[in-house]
């Protein structure tokens, strides 16, 4: 019995010792720092938008199809019911939600880069606007984080005017992205959508467009300043038509984001993904960021590199019902300096040299 006893308090003792031995490497574990939550917070917020929108619609949609052949049947036959009730929303303002536009994560999206939002002139309330973004870019970062999120003051700057992103109206027809899309301010890049946002909605709305679109995203790299703009007139007959104001905008650093593999013109690579262009609306792109792990692993999230978009100064516009050609070019040219202006003014401020041009195609 004694040897017994021995062998308990033996054992016990052991386990005390584990125990405390535990507790003291436990506590000699250096807690995270306040900037290493920071760092974490900033990382899967981008990580969240990245995945939304390369990744919702697609698994939305399957998901959707799936459930069809459950016993929950009924959500997608209620969901598709109340998609096509829905079906002309996008294209009639549809349904901006402030609180997601204020959601806290937008913040720490934005301290990501970070991404800086520049006012050099004044916007009237009494006016609506065209804002013409550049560049392109692979995923837009720098338009959506000023003219979607709440986190660079876009309305503290320009007051009384309400922002909108227009974006490939494909998009509005994958289920639940569409809802998702609709709640930050986005709509269809089409004539009804913005002529809606233009003239049914008051004064004081600025609808940006990302005028380079799928064919500039295709010759983005770091180091390139190359915008698709020369024969892109459609937006100035859309402003002359509801006397809305040409607003340049530039995004510096916008084409640091990402690694591509670019392809030759004359390339078949290049050939298929211009045809790809045309058919589906969007550029399949090569390209690469940093993983998850740390900035020198490859991933699919963008470089932590610095933004700042610059919205320079509008161009007043007259309201013309049909314009003719020879007016959409003069009011075409008139943007294009006002962008080049902007451009040279800023460019040495936010890392660009003194000799680098603007090239537009």
């Amino acid at each position: 019995m004694k040897t017994i006893i021995a062998a308990c308090s033996q054992n016990l003792s052991g386990s005390r010792a584990s125990i405390q031995t535990a507790l003291r490497t436990l506590l000699a574990v250096p807690w995270p720092s306040q900037r290493d939550v920071r760092s974490a917070l900033q990382l899967l917020a981008v990580l969240q938008w990245v995945l939304s929108f390369l990744l919702l619609g697609t698994v939305s949609l399957l998901l959707l199809v799936y459930l069809l052949f459950t016993s929950l049947w009924l959500v997608p036959v209620l969901y598709l019911a109340w998609i096509i009730f829905d079906w002309d929303t996008p294209e009639k303002g549809g349904r901006r939600l402030p609180c997601l536009r204020r959601w806290t994560v937008w913040k720490h999206f934005r301290d990501y880069f970070p991404v800086k939002l520049v006012k050099t002139h004044d916007l009237s309330p009494s006016h609506n606007y065209i804002i013409g973004s550049h560049p392109h870019g692979i995923l837009c970062v720098g338009a959506f984080c000023n003219f979607i999120t709440g986190s660079t003051g876009f309305e503290e700057l320009f007051p009384g005017i309400r922002s909108f992103l227009t974006t490939l109206a494909g998009n509005f027809r994958l289920p639940v992205f569409r809802e998702y899309l609709m709640s930050g301010g986005l709509c269809p890049v089409t004539r009804r959508a913005i002529g809606y946002l233009l003239s049914q909605k008051g004064t004081g709305n600025a609808v940006a467009i990302v005028i380079g679109g799928a064919a500039e995203s295709l010759s983005c790299r770091p180091g390139v300043t190359t915008l698709i703009l020369k024969n892109r007139k459609g937006f100035v007959r859309m402003a002359l038509r509801h006397g809305a104001f040409l607003v340049p905008s530039f995004s510096f650093g916008e084409n640091d984001l990402f690694r591509q593999v670019v392809f030759e013109e004359g390339s078949w690579m290049r050939s298929i993904q211009r045809r790809f262009q045309k058919m589906m609306g969007f550029a399949p792109c090569l390209f690469y960021g940093r993983g998850l792990t740390s900035g020198q692993s490859r991933g699919f999230l963008p470089y932590s590199s610095p933004i700042t978009t610059v919205v320079g100064e509008p161009v007043a516009v007259p309201k013309v019902e049909n314009p003719s050609r020879e007016l959409v070019d003069q009011y075409h040219e008139l943007y294009i300096r006002a962008l080049l202006k902007l451009f040279n003014e800023n460019k040495t401020k936010y890392g660009l040299s003194e000799s680098d041009e603007l090239h537009i195609l």
